[in-house]
């Protein structure tokens, strides 16, 4: 199959993404749905996934793209490679995050929010994947001690999408530096190796959710 053409933005205000995204029958999805489970919130053609999923055969990862062609085409690949730990969903985050999450077959161990569209306009700032709402669902749904990578090549995006997170009481920035100088996953993203050939600076932060009993102590 040739390489699927689709639209590089789009809103996700809009009504034709407001329904709640339809979630599987997890155990048909994954050999071993108790496994650690990742989610990367925007996976676009899932080619980070598609290899971190070989790399990690033990841990499940999960990719949410909006752009549905995206999805089908990202699925056919994984069924190719034979992968069972790895799964492609067409939604939207922004209406969908607590359905999703409620029918996961155990707690999000990891969560990847990598180059998200920065839609730059300040009215068009509700677009962006990374709203209150949804760093509270991951609040509510990641196990203790989870961690939540960010990163972009847009200062004012990863600025923003890191203040969301340092907002909320159940998560700690896990380093004491601004941005981390590297990624530490062991996959970079098609848009992270671009912007090191071009030599642009990536905004890179990562969270951890803070264990229940730290959390009930502190308060």
């Amino acid at each position: 199959m040739g390489r699927v053409r689709v639209r590089q933005h789009v809103n996700p205000l809009s009504q034709k993404y407001s329904s709640v995204m339809a979630t599987p029958d997890w155990a048909r999805i994954y050999e071993h749905p108790q496994q650690p489970l990742h989610l990367d919130i925007g996976c676009a053609r899932g080619k980070f996934l598609l290899q971190i999923a070989q790399i990690q055969p033990h841990v499940n990862f999960l990719g949410v793209e909006i752009r549905e062609a995206l999805v089908m085409e990202a699925n056919e690949i994984r069924d190719r490679l034979e992968l069972s730990n790895l799964h492609f969903l067409f939604g939207n985050m922004n209406t969908s995050a607590l359905v999703l999450f409620d029918s996961l077959p155990r707690p999000l161990t990891g969560v990847s929010i990598q180059f998200p569209d920065p839609w730059f306009k300040q009215r068009h700032s509700k677009r962006r994947v990374v709203q209150p709402e949804l760093v509270q669902a991951l609040a509510q749904f990641l196990a203790p001690d989870g961690q939540v990578f960010l990163q972009s090549d847009v200062e004012t995006v990863a600025l923003e999408m890191r203040d969301r997170f340092a907002e909320n009481p159940h998560f700690k920035q896990s380093h004491s530096e601004i941005w981390l100088a590297e990624n530490p996953l062991s996959v970079p993203t098609e848009r992270e190796i671009a912007c090191f050939k071009l030599g642009r600076p990536v905004f890179r932060v990562l969270f951890e959710k803070i264990s229940e009993n730290v959390f009930l102590k502190k308060g």
